[in-house]
């Protein structure tokens, strides 16, 4: 029986289950996981031609979530939002199993998100072509400019009552 991971990811309330949800598809389509990991959060606002959504630092336990498109796409697209926070800790997560070279990546990200959800699903939309689904948050950078990387928010992801996505 095929795992309908849509409905799955419309009833995510929180971000334990969300992380929770991106682990389970990774190991089914991968066999690989990974334990230890924390989601932390911070404004890095961004500039032209430099988007950066999320960031794994190399050889830590950390997943560092970019506020500044979040809010914007919850408050421009709120019907897409989990499937972006989706996309982004799917493609940080595969980074901190080994998947490092970028390109390698985005290809793992959309043929896992691809199986997973299928082909026309926006999770695997986004996997292929961010800027079209989300060009408000494209545009926006335009007037960003990069952060210094302070005051990270740390979410301890294994516990059940984590709550930003809700």
């Amino acid at each position: 029986m095929k795992k309908n991971f849509s409905k799955q990811l419309e009833e995510v309330e929180n971000l334990s289950q969300m992380f929770s949800l991106v682990k389970e598809v990774v190991r089914i389509f991968t066999g690989r996981e990974r334990a230890g990991l924390m989601v932390g959060f911070a404004d890095l606002g961004g500039e032209p031609g430099a988007f950066i959504g999320a960031f794994h630092p190399v050889g830590s336990n950390l997943i560092v979530l970019n506020k500044t498109p979040m809010r914007v796409v919850e408050a421009t697209r709120p019907e897409l939002y989990k499937e972006y926070c989706f996309h982004l800790i799917l493609h940080e997560y595969l980074h901190s199993i080994g998947i490092l070279d970028e390109q390698k990546n985005r290809i793992a990200t959309t043929l896992i998100s691809k199986m997973a959800f299928g082909e026309n699903h926006p999770v695997t939309i986004i996997s292929k072509d961010m800027p079209a689904l989300f060009p408000e948050v494209m545009m926006s950078t335009f007037m960003w400019r990069h952060l210094p990387i302070r005051n990270i928010e740390i979410a301890n992801i294994d516990e059940p009552n984590v709550n930003y996505i809700g």
